[in-house]
């Protein structure tokens, strides 16, 4: 079945590709990977608003594990599960009303990923996460795709490397809270975050197949400066006595001589 084009998105036959890489054995077993990983972080967000921006594989089913009050996929073509169809880079949503966006590949089928990055940046309140999910350029897997072995997957996808991205979100004012490697091929390692104890297998992370980046906004501290109080003059020797004192003391000084 062809998916419906996005108004100014991605090409036809690239979606179409995509789509049947989705019903793919391989496809299913990503999806389950990108499932547990967000089962994971997902109970941990509190608010009212969690939101997946772009298409993707499984419908709603990666945030089938948030608990907030509301939960809704925009994306990028039609299909099963899509609330609206939206331009990522154009979000029809007001600035901090939203408490975790999750971007699942999106960059990677957007022409703009900045601007992506820029809106996902603009719609999270104060407290809001963002968990994007990418591809490393750097995998066997990606290797035989630019060599053309990966031909059921869409070939309009550009892979951009979990370090390049990290810097793109700390320029807008996001701290990576953690980045998380897992694949299906080569290296077979289990999903490891950065801060696992090292090991000679750490040497191979870059070269697994995804990542997930979690990011969350940073703050900065607000002064509440109270009213500045006036200086006060300090006697040099002992206690610095009122002049209305001083005049009483003067008085009686005198009436006891």
């Amino acid at each position: 079945m062809l998916l419906p084009r996005h108004p100014r998105g991605s090409k036809l036959t690239e979606r179409e590709l995509l789509a049947q890489w989705t019903a793919s054995p391989r496809g299913q077993a990503l999806l389950n990977l990108e499932s547990k990983e967000l089962q994971r972080l997902l109970p941990d967000v509190f608010g009212r608003h969690v939101l997946q921006i772009g298409s993707w594989l499984g419908g709603t089913q990666l945030l089938s594990h948030a608990e907030t009050l509301h939960r809704a996929v925009l994306g990028t073509v039609q299909g099963e599960g899509v609330g609206a169809v939206i331009e990522p880079g154009r979000l029809p949503l007001p600035e901090k009303s939203v408490d975790a966006v999750i971007l699942p590949h999106t960059l990677e089928f957007n022409d703009s990923p900045h601007q992506v990055l820029r809106e996902a940046a603009r719609v999270l309140n104060d407290r809001g996460r963002l968990f994007l999910f990418g591809f490393s350029p750097w995998s066997l897997w990606a290797l035989r795709r630019r060599l053309g072995g990966a031909r059921n997957f869409a070939t309009g996808a550009r892979l951009y490397g979990a370090g390049r991205v990290s810097d793109w979100l700390q320029l807008l004012d996001f701290e990576i809270a953690d980045l998380r490697r897992f694949g299906l091929g080569f290296p077979y390692l289990s999903p490891r975050s950065a801060g696992h104890p090292w090991s000679l297998a750490n040497l191979l992370l870059p070269f697994t197949e995804s990542y997930l980046l979690v990011a969350r906004k940073r703050v900065l501290p607000v002064n509440l400066l109270g009213r500045t109080q006036r200086a006060q003059i300090r006697s040099l020797v002992g206690v610095a006595v009122p002049a209305a004192q001083r005049q009483g003391l003067d008085g009686g000084s005198e009436s006891g001589s």
